[in-house]
């Protein structure tokens, strides 16, 4: 098992296909590809966010609290045995810093845990830190599989400043049936045809030759959260299912 901590600034935006288009190159020039970018391609995420049967977790998160927290299970490969990697992750966001406490573990050690309760053995004191803030989380929220989030990412890192991290996310495709990371990609897409979202992680301050070319470009920062946006539409979706009811 390994372990790693997170703790940042995250901004967001939604790009247009003209923009995305101009915005790459420009960047290019101040920042490379992400390890995982290979042959600067994207790479997929998958991720299966939990909570209750009321989703209080969601509904506390889009009131803009102080403090919320998220737990999620993500794999950066549609897992096909109980071996394959896949991390656990408590993700925390206080007075709009982002702070993420993850764990590696093997995709049965994590069902195990998360389903039965089966902690994994560790002795390694920050593993079992985080192991027990997110044993904590369990015992006192009833969460269970809530949604699959997936999409296709490209990213970068600065090529002076490798703290300063941007993500462009497109196929935002999500699902509240077959929670599953070994059912693979597919759902409704969050995104409008075309259209992109960025998001700008940093520790200090945003550097002056992105905010030039965000001014060029006219990229704006907005609100958007991937888990917000889809109970959104499921809230939408249920009024809508009712009212059709109702009309019967």
């Amino acid at each position: 098992m390994a372990i790693k901590s997170f703790k940042r600034y995250e901004k967001k935006y939604l790009l247009n296909k003209t923009q995305y288009d101009l915005l790459i190159p420009k960047i290019l020039n101040y920042m490379e590809f992400d390890g995982h970018c290979k042959n600067n391609t994207n790479y997929n995420i998958y991720s299966i966010y939990y909570d209750n049967d009321n989703n209080d977790v969601i509904r506390h998160s889009i009131s803009k609290p102080y403090y919320k927290e998220k737990l999620r299970l993500r794999s950066y490969k549609i897992t096909k045995n109980p071996e394959d990697i896949v991390f656990l992750e408590l993700k925390k966001k206080i007075n709009g810093i982002v702070n993420k406490r993850r764990i590696v573990l093997t995709f049965k050690e994590a069902l195990d845990f998360l389903e039965k309760g089966i902690r994994p053995d560790t002795n390694d004191y920050i593993n079992n830190q985080v192991l027990n803030e997110i044993e904590y989380y369990l015992n006192n929220n009833n969460v269970h599989p809530a949604v699959f989030i997936g999409y296709s990412r490209k990213a970068f890192f600065a090529k002076d400043n490798h703290d300063f991290r941007l993500t462009i996310d497109s196929k935002i495709l999500t699902r509240r049936y077959d929670l599953s990371l070994e059912s693979g990609h597919f759902g409704e897409d969050i995104l409008d045809q075309n259209q992109y979202l960025m998001e700008v992680k940093i520790l200090g301050s945003i550097p002056l030759w992105f905010t030039r070319i965000l001014s060029e470009l006219k990229i704006y920062n907005t609100h958007f959260s991937k888990y917000g946006t889809e109970f959104m539409n499921y809230t939408k979706e249920q009024l809508n299912i009712k009212r059709r009811e109702q009309l019967c």
